[in-house]
């Protein structure tokens, strides 16, 4: 009996075994059941949602809106004809065409600066045809800066426009390699170009940036720029990007700076548009920021209340209002001020290539995302 009771003992146990596995294999079972149970509930909430997003997405095309898929990443407005067709003349080789366009701009120093940074950006690629420019004209004011900001470009292309920490060294080294060959080419442009023209001054800002230009220098610059214009829209917000924490200064600098800029404006200037951004620098920098609270803050509230005033008092032509509108319905959509945002949605719709939408990785759902619930709230109200 012995022997039998010692062989059983480990049967018993044997067996006891097997039952905790057939135990544990069907619990296993249940729990793969309900996890694909779970998964398959989600998919479908997923998949709901994604149908409902799509409906609400219909009926704002149906009100008039652009499709997502259809938006312009590249432009903050629709491109005029005659820029299309100066860009296509200089890549055709006729670099006169380009030359032409340029001058049109006359004094207009946003407009000539945007006109030398929307030809200087196929040289930056290509400059075949504004080394046949410069040999032509060797002392033309106008090829310099076009050369110059090109030189700027080519250099930014090099390094790329993720962070520092994303940034190979070998990048960096060839970066600061080409930024003063630009810097000389800046120089240049800035020794021909006429006593009253900043926009050379103005090719030398994201130079500064680059190279950590001390308060002392920028200041210098600076007062270049503004001895010639100072109310150049483009300037301002060049500057504020040196002053920005992320560059050369603190989040205090930018906003104090920006204050300044927007003080120095009459209305219908559009240097409103200066604390708008600070104060979206901020909150685009400061992940803790809650931005449905942020903007809702009385002096922001105020901020956009005076850029407000001062579009309304701008020529409805003038093509730098287009910037404050993008940045207008941005806040105004974060204030609840739903109304207000949506006039300036309707503005610049089809065309998004502008701040705030371009500093998202994905702008069309950054846009989309925020103006489609702002027409749904003005429409269900």
């Amino acid at each position: 009996m012995t022997w039998l009771i010692i062989l059983g003992v480990p049967l018993a146990a044997g067996a006891i075994w097997v039952l905790r596995g057939v135990y544990y294999l069907r619990k296993a079972k249940r729990l793969n059941a309900e996890a694909d149970r779970l998964n398959a509930e989600a998919a479908a909430s997923r998949a709901r949602r994604a149908e409902i997003e799509a409906e609400q997405a219909r009926a704002v095309v149906a009100q008039g809106f652009v499709a997502a898929d259809d938006l312009d990443t590249e432009h903050r407005a629709p491109v005029p004809a005659e820029e299309t067709a100066a860009v296509a003349a200089v890549t055709a080789g006729d670099w006169a065409a380009g030359a032409a366009w340029i001058e049109a701009a006359g004094q207009d120093w946003d407009e000539r600066d945007h006109r030398i940074r929307t030809l200087a950006e196929p040289a930056a690629e290509d400059d075949a045809w504004l080394l046949a420019w410069r040999a032509a004209r060797p002392q033309d004011a106008t090829a310099a800066a076009v050369h110059a900001d090109a030189s700027v470009l080519v250099a930014w292309n090099v390094r790329g426009s993720k962070s520092a920490k994303y940034t190979t060294d070998e990048q960096f080294r060839v970066f600061h390699q080409l930024l003063g060959s630009a810097q000389e080419a800046v120089h240049e442009a800035q020794r021909l170009a006429g006593p009253a023209d900043p926009v050379p001054y103005m090719l030398e800002q994201p130079i500064a940036m680059a190279l950590g230009y001390s308060h002392e220098r920028y200041a210098q610059l600076w007062e270049q720029i503004v001895t010639r214009g100072p109310k150049v829209v483009a300037a301002h917000t060049n500057a504020l990007q040196y002053w920005c924490r992320k560059w050369r200064g603190s989040h205090e600098e930018a906003e104090s700076f920006a204050a300044k800029s927007a003080a120095s404006g009459a209305p219908g200037d559009l240097l409103t548009l200066l604390p708008l951004t600070a104060y979206f620098e901020r909150e685009t920098y400061e992940s803790d920021l809650d931005p449905d609270v942020y903007y809702k803050e009385p002096h922001i509230v105020a901020a956009a209340d005076a850029a407000l005033a001062d579009l309304a008092a701008a020529d409805p032509a003038d093509p730098r209002a287009v910037r404050l509108r993008h940045m207008l319905a941005w806040i105004l959509y974060w204030q609840d001020r739903y109304e207000e945002a949506l006039e300036h949605f309707r503005a610049v719709d089809g065309c998004i290539g502008a701040v705030p939408w371009s500093y998202s990785g994905n702008p069309r759902s950054r846009y989309t995302k925020a103006r489609d619930y702002t027409v749904r709230q003005v429409t269900q109200a």
